[in-house]
Formats: C-alpha cells, structure tokens, sequence
C-alpha cells in the first residue's frame, strides 16, 4: 500500500468530473479531513465553490478571474494566464508542505496542462514528492499518459449525451 495517499483522475468530455472531486471532498471533510480544493480554468464564482467555502474541513484557493475560454484570449491574456496558473501551482505546494492537507483537488489542472499553462514534469514532480498521506484528485479532459502511470484511481466520464448539442447553454445551480 502506498503510505503516500492515493492520486484520483477523473477525466473525459462527459458532465461530472468536478463533481466527483466535490463529492470526494465532502466526504473527506465530512469525516474529519481536511481538503485542499484548488480551480484552474475557472473563475471560482460558481455554486459549487460557494457550497465548498461553508464545509468545515475545506479551504479554498480562488481562481484565476480573468479567465475566458482559450479561444477567446488574445496573446497577452494567455500569458497573463500562465504566469497566474503557475504561481498559484507553486503556491498550492508551499501549502501543501507547511500545513497538513488528507486531500488536495486540482480540478482542471489536466486542462491547463494540455493548453500549457503549467508544466507536466513539475507536477509530475510534485505529485510523486507529495507529503506522505496526502491524497490527490485531478480533473479534466485527455490527461497525458504519464499521469494515468501514477495515479491509483482513473474514471473516464464519457458524455452520451448533453443538453449542450441541443444548444442549451450552462444553467445557474446545473452547471455553474
């Protein structure tokens, strides 16, 4: 048994991902664990982090305002972006090293790591260096195969079907 904690990936183009790592975390926090739930690629205004932020046991690190989707940034935006996203990566683990965490959720990091705004080996790094006992849960689509080499769980949450194909945009209290 590995006394480091186990890494989760939850990742795939369905719905759920994030939930799943919410899920994860309430149950650590509701029996006693303290979480470390970090968002990139997002905004951190969304119904779910103001559900996270009343939960003892939870501290959250705020997202990246800014952000838009990808294609929408300009080139100064994106490299606005990755400085942030590469700060708050550095951040994450002094806080992981100095306080003692039982989880820490990077939900959306396989996608900023896919667009480049943090470094594989450097979380690679991190992630095989973690402090003994911390569990770890990534989220996002196409994670690189190094990151299934290492992690313990791995669920692909495929999407059948999405009110998105229809045209239907994110609900408030759905999907925000």
């Amino acid at each position: 048994m590995n006394c480091k904690g186990l890494i989760h990936i939850y990742f795939g183009n369905g719905k759920g991902k994030t939930t799943a790592a919410i899920g994860l975390s309430v149950r650590c926090a509701g029996g006693g664990g303290k979480v470390l739930f970090c968002q990139f690629l997002k905004d951190g205004l969304s119904g779910e982090i103001n559900a996270l932020k009343k939960v003892d046991g939870i501290k959250i690190i705020d997202g990246y305002e800014k952000i838009k989707f990808i294609k929408y940034m300009t080139e100064e935006e994106k490299k606005a972006a990755e400085i942030f996203y590469k700060n708050q990566f550095n951040d994450i683990v002094n806080i992981v090293n100095k306080e003692e965490f039982d989880l820490l959720v990077l939900d959306e990091i396989i996608d900023a790591l896919n667009i480049g705004f943090l470094d594989l080996d450097e979380v690679l790094r991190f992630l095989e260096n973690r402090p003994i006992g911390l569990e770890v849960a990534l989220t996002g689509r196409k994670p690189d195969s190094r990151l299934f080499d290492i992690a313990d769980y791995v669920s692909d949450v495929l999407k059948i079907k999405h009110p998105f194909d229809k045209g239907i945009g994110s609900r408030k209290m759905i999907e925000k």
